[in-house]
């Protein structure tokens, strides 16, 4: 058994639990977790997160998830479990690029936020959904995957709830300071129910990459310094919740990827372009990073890491987005590039991103789902090998 693979965090739902969830998608005079919404929802959620933790186990995975069966999407259940929000169904979705690289592909959309009360994180769903999980995994470590606090704030300053008549926050300084007394409420709470790893995933770092053609940070007439401005701000409210989480003796990990949607993406990126911002200054003891393809740009961006030799780094050489096993040469080719950089015991294997950020998942089946991660294993334990 090895260590030294790991998932992101979602696996793709089984199909009793997608009946729900797609009513669910399609009403917005509901209320989250929506249990009293729809009669054996919440039974049948139970039963199916049960069914994939051991499955989990029975995979040799050394940290797991709940796959993230109890969410819709990878980070909109979050907010809509804060004190203070309100869940509505929007005019459009986010937009993707189809998978011909071009044309607009929309998401679902019940995207809407409207914050109608002080934000607050104390008695959040999620709580109650990690006790559940500690339970099925019995000695078996666990972590919670939830966005990052500066992608939600960046989803919230760039909606209508700032400012105006009867705004909570009438500025952006106001949420900001709102948002983190949030964040620290519930990350708080985590710690005290006995939780070591909580992961912050986030998809907005590429739009300040200015060789990333789908970010309108790039091009003619944009304020790079504002831009650079507004980078940092990310950084500042992500750190100050990450070193908060540090006072409370928690491992605080994060992944990143350029977005994963019924297995399209949103943009390009690289690495390099955001590498002194986003990897040097933000203080994550473990980075998942997406590098399936060539958006990523080269490898050496890792060279940021060399002087935090308590950083460690799950590269995403494979994909979660094609139904086909990874061409494995590529894997360890990249891997021995990596280990030129950073030392070979502080990397670690995953796929770019979860099979299933939103709930109706990747193109792809459960059995070829997990035949992926059996690969991931296979190539982790023959390059490490056995690291438990």
């Amino acid at each position: 058994m090895t260590d030294k693979f790991q998932i992101v965090g979602s696996l793709l739902r089984p199909d009793e639990l997608l009946k729900y969830k797609t009513q669910i998608e399609h009403n917005d005079d509901i209320q989250y977790p929506f249990y009293e919404n729809y009669e054996g929802y919440e039974k049948c959620e139970t039963e199916a997160i049960k069914q994939v933790v051991a499955k989990e186990i029975e995979h040799n995975l050394s940290v797991v998830t709940d796959g993230e069966f109890s969410k819709s999407m990878w980070h909109l259940d979050f907010v809509w479990g804060f004190g203070g929000v309100k869940r509505y169904i929007a005019d459009h979705g986010y937009f993707f690029r189809d998978v011909d690289g071009t044309s607009k592909y929309e998401t679902r959309k019940d995207i809407g936020l409207r914050i109608t009360d002080k934000l607050s994180g104390k008695n959040h769903h999620f709580i109650q959904l990690f006790q559940q999980l500690q339970d099925m995994a019995g000695e078996q470590q666990t972590k919670l995957c939830v966005p990052s606090p500066s992608h939600i704030f960046g989803e919230l300053s760039w909606s209508d709830n700032i400012g105006g008549t009867d705004a909570v926050y009438q500025n952006i300084q106001e949420l900001k300071e709102g948002l983190v007394i949030a964040y620290k409420e519930f990350v708080e709470e985590f710690a005290a129910v006995g939780g070591k790893i909580l992961q912050f995933d986030d998809c907005l770092w590429e739009l300040f990459a200015d060789d990333n053609p789908n970010s309108p940070f790039t091009g003619e007439n944009i304020n790079q310094d504002e831009v650079k401005g507004l980078a940092t701000e990310f950084i500042d409210i992500n750190n100050t919740v990450i070193d908060f989480g540090h006072s409370l003796g928690l491992k605080m990990w994060t992944h990143n990827c350029r977005g994963n949607y019924d297995s399209r993406n949103m943009g390009g990126g690289s690495y390099a372009k955001i590498a002194n911002l986003f990897l040097k200054q933000l203080k994550y003891d473990r980075f998942f990073l997406e590098w399936d393809d060539d958006r990523a740009g080269s490898i050496e961006a890792l060279e940021v890491f060399k002087d935090r030799p308590e950083t460690e780094i799950v590269l995403g050489l494979l994909s979660s987005k094609t139904s086909t096993l990874d061409d494995e040469a590529r894997v360890v080719r990249l891997l021995d590039e990596a280990s030129k950089i950073i030392d070979k015991d502080r990397l670690l294997l995953s796929h770019q991103c979860g099979f299933a950020s939103c709930d109706g998942g990747n193109e792809l089946s459960e059995a070829q789902q997990w035949a992926k991660i059996d690969q991931g294993q296979k190539i982790a334990k023959q390059y490490w090998g056995s690291t438990v």
